[in-house]
């Protein structure tokens, strides 16, 4: 357990932080003291309570001393001391080190991979299932860019996520999802394989990473959609290519200014996960971590129609309720990861 000494310190110190807030007045320091207030309210509402039990169970053993009040501390104290283990869990739970990003927006990228056309129909029943599991939990959900195939499926889709809590809840999404089912496309009623390809990035504000002209450019073009009413007839699709990193971004909706704006977003987002990834491959060279290692080439889900069931392969988590969570059901799956996530910080933390 953390020293009382240590708790002590945190309280203080988040009597501080929030004695500075009331006080401040520029956006700068207001911002950055809401984001450690932020960060310590958890662990303090932790040891307040935490605090009253042990207040609690002095008074009861006190009572044992009292004739009159021995019976009932009896009684009390088995009740007490039974409650002690989980209070000591939820405060080591909330002293766990935090993302800096967990609070941030998402940007969510989409792709088919291996499985032709079923690959782009399995990515577009991705990215409803993801705009449904957003609707449930009250978060915005806005396209940023999407392409289409013939038959509806998704070529490449981009959508930013904003709302409480959503890059936490969403960042084990990134890998290969695999899906085994009869395709749609395919007469002979076979069961095949194909897959598709999810990144969550945390959105990047402007202060975090800095895109120099010199570094970018940006080229506009005609958009070209399914046909029909999705061709776009201007040159109001913009590429932003990145010159340092390789990265190349695209952005097909409506408006070029628009399309500037999302392309940049996502440049940016991508520029300052691969920095998020630099920094914690430097401070953990040698742990591998199942869940959250962002290693988007490997397996980590696998949807099976004819048995309605999913699986994910980090945590050996088999469910049954494969319509359920395709129709946007994703809490059961994404709590089981983050309480994965949180035992093997614990396990590095106290080991």
């Amino acid at each position: 357990m953390v020293p009382m000494d240590k708790l002590v310190q945190i309280a203080q110190r988040f009597d501080y932080v929030e004695a500075r807030l009331n006080a401040a007045s520029a956006p700068h320091e207001i911002a950055e003291l809401s984001r450690e207030y932020s960060a310590l309210k958890p662990v303090v509402e932790e040891f307040a309570a935490y605090r009253g039990l042990l207040d609690d169970l002095a008074e009861a053993e006190g009572w044992l001393a009292d004739p009159e009040m021995k019976a009932l501390a009896e009684d009390e104290l088995p009740r007490l001391k039974a409650r002690l283990p989980e209070m000591e869990q939820a405060l080591r739970l909330a002293l766990l080190p935090r993302d800096a990003a967990d609070a941030r927006p998402a940007i969510l990228e989409i792709r088919p991979g291996t499985g032709g056309e079923e690959a782009a129909l399995f990515a577009a029943d991705l990215l409803r299932m993801y705009q449904r599991y957003a609707e449930t939990k009250g978060w915005r959900f806005e396209l940023m860019d999407f392409t289409e195939t013939e038959l509806g499926g998704v070529k490449e889709a981009t959508a930013r996520i904003e709302g409480e809590g959503v890059f936490a809840r969403l960042k084990f999404e990134s890998g290969v999802h695999r899906v085994q089912r009869v395709p749609a496309t395919e007469a002979g009623g076979r069961i095949h394989t194909s897959a598709a390809t999810v990144a969550v990035l945390p959105e990047a504000e402007d202060v975090d990473i800095e895109v120099k002209d010199s570094d970018i450019r940006i080229d506009t073009y005609r958009s070209t959609g399914a046909g029909g009413q999705h061709v776009n007839k201007t040159d109001s699709a913009v590429r932003i290519t990145h010159f340092p990193s390789g990265i190349v971004v695209t952005s097909s909706e409506k408006s070029q200014h628009q399309n500037r704006a999302n392309a940049m977003a996502v440049l940016r987002a991508r520029l300052y996960e691969r920095e998020r990834e630099r920094i914690d491959g430097e401070r953990s060279a040698d742990r591998k971590s199942q869940v959250g290692s962002g290693d988007r080439s490997e397996r980590i889900r696998t949807y099976n129609f004819p048995q309605g069931r999913m699986t994910d392969h980090r945590i050996n988590l088999t469910l049954y309720s494969l319509s359920q969570i395709m129709d946007g059901d994703l809490d059961p799956v994404v709590d089981a990861l983050i309480a994965d996530d949180q035992a093997a910080k614990l396990a590095e933390l106290e080991g």
